[in-house]
């Protein structure tokens, strides 16, 4: 008879090679060696197939049905652990070994295609690859699909879990009226900020002595963390006292390292915070990609981007950077902090214009497989959307569909979590709003009143609840993008002093 201590057991060795597998992806990004990349794909294999076999095994199974029989022999936290590994159990244990398999290779050599592709500037080297990888999607989805009412639903949950194209289709198109309104107010109404100080240049190890102090202010424990160097900021998820974060700089763009800095310090004070108690669980973690978007977006933006923030934080800035910005005040750097201008590739793009660039992806993900298009006419649509959603239209395709690497990596479904962490963090900053006078805490640069709301309010929490659940319980209503819409809104004509 299997007892609620085994099961939490066999979770435990799952979770401990899943810290394993972290802990070399972060090291492989950061100090691995160039020519050890054969070594530690090795080790990687290994420990990835011991982990699967918890996963998917024959005991999992086995638990699985008795605990879903017999409810009554787990407690709250051994339910709710249940409730995260069968659907993880569920979505793929019936999937045939060797399609599985062969998705897995087609995917390696995909990433590897688009680096060429990219190159190139040829997505034709890709499209072969990309067209296998949607094939065994489709494939997959009838093993995944769970009453979701579309193909692309199937693959929407797995990212963001009860997310659907009906609850996502309105959101998109509320986006797209108001992004356009902010643009054309500021345009006809609006001062174009100064800009060119945004330039200067800042030494590299002037920019992360100040991202690791803002960071440390804003909640993130450096006795629970590190800040190393990657080519890409991430963050390993390795368990709540031991959450590394990576950052990357550039002499003439402080900003990019600033905000990448503050970003990724959002995921690591998420991680830092889930209760003792879902130690090695699947619960100490966020209840879906959008949720964990919202922490290190909320961060970004809601804080970083904040006027108030700026108002209280830029005396420092400017000691430590001494005099490269001595002539420059508040009012004007923080204007020029938020000029907004449409991009080609969606990771330079500023906030009010990101949400287009997730748009025109999640149209033609949805297109490819609810069977309104093929991998053939994606660059073209691409280019048309860009146009039509930005006004600009890419050259080649490097700088169009080339530019991320999610497609080749099998990642259908995932980019409209991007957009969702913006919404959800812009309605948990209206509800704390509602009980914290933010404003006045941002400007006086002690962040902890702040910290300790979303440590209580959504930290905490871990995955015990859904995303619509935990939505609706700090915020006492379901996801409404005009809190993000409206914030904007204010935030930009502001910034352009549309009305002075």
């Amino acid at each position: 008879m299997e007892t609620e201590a085994d099961f939490l057991a066999l979770v435990k060795q799952i979770s401990l090679l899943d810290s394993n597998l972290a802990l070399l992806e972060w090291d492989s990004r950061t100090y691995l060696p160039r020519d050890a990349g054969s070594f530690r794909g090795d080790l990687i294999g290994m420990i990835s197939e011991q982990e699967l076999d918890l996963r998917m095994g024959q005991k999992m199974g086995q638990m699985i049905a008795h605990f879903t029989d017999h409810p009554d022999e787990l407690d709250t936290k051994g339910q709710q652990v249940l409730r995260l590994v069968k659907r993880d159990y569920d979505l793929n244990h019936n999937i045939p070994a060797a399609d599985y398999s062969d998705y897995q290779r087609v995917v390696s050599d995909a990433q590897q295609v688009w680096e060429t592709a990219r190159e190139e500037q040829d997505f034709s080297r890709l499209q072969p690859y990309l067209e296998k990888i949607v094939a065994y999607k489709k494939q997959f989805i009838p093993y995944w699909r769970q009453g979701q009412a579309t193909p692309y639903d199937v693959l929407l949950d797995q990212y963001e879990p009860g997310m659907t194209v009906a609850q996502l289709d309105p959101i998109m198109e509320t986006l797209k009226a108001g992004i356009a309104k902010i643009r054309q107010t500021i345009t006809e109404r609006g001062t174009q900020p100064r800009v060119d100080f945004m330039r200067r240049a800042v030494p590299e190890d002037v920019q992360e002595k100040v991202v690791r102090e803002t960071v440390q202010r804003l909640g993130y424990s450096f006795a629970k963390g590190d800040l190393s160097r990657s080519t890409h900021p991430f963050t390993v998820p390795l368990n709540r006292n031991d959450a590394r974060i990576t950052n990357r700089y550039a002499v003439h763009d402080f900003q990019m390292s600033l905000l990448g800095g503050i970003h990724e310090a959002g995921h690591g004070l998420y991680m830092q915070n889930f209760n003792p108690d879902f130690d090695y669980t699947p619960l100490a973690d966020a209840p879906s990609m959008g949720l964990h978007e919202s922490q290190s977006l909320f961060n970004e933006i809601f804080i970083g981007r904040n006027v108030a923030f700026w108002q209280g934080e830029y005396s420092r800035f400017q000691q430590a950077t001494g005099d490269i910005f001595s002539d420059i005040d508040e009012p004007t750097f923080y204007r020029g902090f938020m000029f907004t201008q449409p991009t080609l590739i969606r990771t330079e793009a500023d906030p009010l214009t990101y949400p287009l660039h997730i748009v025109v992806r999640y149209e033609l993900e949805k297109a490819l497989f609810n069977g309104e298009t093929t991998v053939a006419e994606l660059p073209a649509l691409w280019r048309d959307k860009y146009q039509t959603y930005l006004g600009i239209t890419p050259a080649n395709d490097t700088e169009g569909i080339l530019q991320d690497i999610h497609w080749p990596g099998g990642d259908f479904g995932y980019f409209p979590t991007y957009l969702l962490g913006q919404l959800y963090a812009a309605q948990f900053y209206h509800a704390m709003s509602q009980e914290l006078p933010v404003a006045e805490i941002l400007a006086s640069g002690d962040y902890h009143r702040i910290t300790d709301w979303r440590i209580k309010n959504i930290h905490r929490l871990g995955a015990a609840l859904t995303p619509a659940q935990l939505v609706q319980q700090v915020t006492g209503e379901p996801l409404n993008p005009q809190y993000w819409i409206d914030w904007m809104t204010a935030t930009y004509e502001r910034a352009y002093q549309v009305g002075h």
